[in-house]
């Protein structure tokens, strides 16, 4: 905890406040002082509010004083993304089209949350609608990556990667259909699990969908899934109860000696895979080796017409979306957002029968590519993060995808995925390495990445606020 109480992790704040050596008041203003000084730069805050914070972690260290802690993560602050319903708040989704309107309950990961005794001090920022992988917002203030402020943290998760990287506590909760929790962590050097679907259950459910935590650390992402994975009827798609030992995703380098590893270079569509990406994810493959596992080279599986097909699928929910806005509202969303959206207005229905199709064939494609190997790594993505004015790495609306064929096909075949940082560029940027397992493998996607976490090179220093 030598750089500060906002650095330590939750699984160390825990520990600590177990053995009276801290308390959740100090952590909070510690938190909330670091997140000061960074915040003009980043904006990665929605509804930040010190002083209900405040209350919340006095509350928590009553508790622990009279040894009645409510959870695991009691008195630890947290961030949950802007699309998470709390209690009271209002959810703009990003933007500036919505009426606001308070929501009446706690989505299911806040509720886990708050019934551990998190204390909730921010809401993180996110792009319109969640549907770029960005932290251009029309609602919210721009959102910059701590390493580089004049480049994106990568969406949609936006705020809660910048959060994460910047150092404020050591929790974050995000959501992800295509990549919005890997993205960001792979362009802002966290560790984020995707968890298969239903594993964390999720108010609205939606094809794909999943939240997820963001953490610097894979063991305070396994304390979070404790609390995360607990079930809730709301989501029609919640997995079955499993009493999952989250905390057996403690292993060490020696886990990792058998284990049969496909390495996925070629995404198959998209964007080329930069070659500083390249080679961080090469490099990854060969400490894999070196630490017993078999690591085999896999051919690509996606298709440029499953992306495609899942673009245009999405660009015509997204026009049918904003058809049922007052036309003042439709005029408040993102140029780029309108654009891609009213692209599809002329499709046919076969057309979008024909592009919903693909969703299958892409789930269809992973689960057979996956099935001959216990764990599957690749590059996260293949550009390094753009231009933080950027809505997406091409800044192309019709284009807008294709930085996504890595992490997409594990939404639809709902198999967990998670991003680890790999290594960094030339000009000091993370790189993030995806580590997908067999769905429901939540736990063993854990323990390999654990197992990576103490065999890659020493990381470098997290960014500090500018002038710090």
């Amino acid at each position: 905890m030598n750089n500060g109480l906002h650095a330590a992790s939750a699984v160390e704040l825990v520990a600590a406040y177990r053995d009276g050596k801290l308390s959740p008041v100090e952590v909070t203003q510690d938190v909330l002082a670091h997140v000061a000084r960074w915040e003009p730069h980043l904006q990665a805050t929605y509804l930040l509010r010190p002083e209900a914070a405040l209350e919340q972690a006095r509350a928590s260290e009553a508790r622990w004083r009279s040894g009645a802690p409510l959870g695991p993560l009691d008195g630890v602050p947290v961030t949950i993304k802007e699309n998470i319903a709390t209690r009271g708040d209002p959810l703009p989704a990003g933007t500036a089209a919505v009426d606001l309107k308070p929501a009446a309950l706690d989505a299911p990961p806040a509720a886990r949350l708050r019934e551990a005794g998190a204390v909730f001090f921010s809401k993180t920022t996110m792009p319109d609608y969640g549907m770029l992988s960005s932290g251009l917002s029309s609602f919210h203030t721009l959102a910059r990556n701590p390493w580089d402020l004049a480049l994106t943290p990568g969406g949609s998760s936006a705020g809660a990667g910048a959060a994460a990287a910047a150092g404020y506590g050591p929790l974050h909760v995000g959501t992800d259909i295509g990549g919005s929790l890997r993205l960001p962590a792979g362009w802002c050097g966290i560790f984020t699990l995707k968890p298969s679907l239903g594993r964390i259950p999720i108010d609205p459910p939606y094809m794909g969908r999943a939240a997820g935590p963001m953490t610097r650390t894979v063991g305070d992402s396994a304390l979070m899934m404790q609390v995360l994975s607990r079930p809730d009827a709301r989501d029609s798609m919640n997995l079955p109860p499993n009493d999952i030992d989250w905390a057996s995703h403690e292993v060490g380098a020696d886990h990792l000696k058998g284990l049969r590893i496909g390495l996925l270079l070629d995404a198959g569509c998209g964007l080329p895979v930069d070659p500083e990406i390249q080679a961080a994810v090469e490099h990854a493959a060969r400490l894999f080796e070196a630490a017993g596992a078999i690591v085999e080279p896999m051919r690509p599986f996606m298709t440029q017409s499953m992306l495609d097909g899942m673009d245009h699928l999405w660009r015509m929910r997204s026009h049918v979306d904003m058809q049922a806005l007052r036309a003042d509202q439709r005029a408040k969303v993102l140029p780029y957002i309108r654009e891609w959206a009213e692209s599809s207005a002329g499709f046919s229905g076969e057309h979008v029968f024909r592009a919903f199709s693909q969703f299958h064939a892409t789930r269809v494609a992973a689960v057979s590519a996956c099935s001959k190997f216990d764990y599957v790594i690749s590059p996260v993505s293949p550009n390094m993060p753009a231009p933080a004015e950027d809505a997406s790495p091409t800044n192309d609306p019709l284009r807008p995808l294709e930085h996504i064929g890595f992490t997409v096909p594990f939404n639809m075949s709902e198999q967990p995925a998670a991003s680890i940082n790999c290594g960094y560029s030339a000009g000091g940027l993370p790189i993030g390495l995806q580590i997908a397992g067999q769905r429901f493998d939540d736990l063993g996607v854990l323990r390999v990445a654990r197992a990576f976490e103490q065999i890659r090179e020493v990381q470098r220093p997290w960014p500090e606020p500018p002038g710090a």
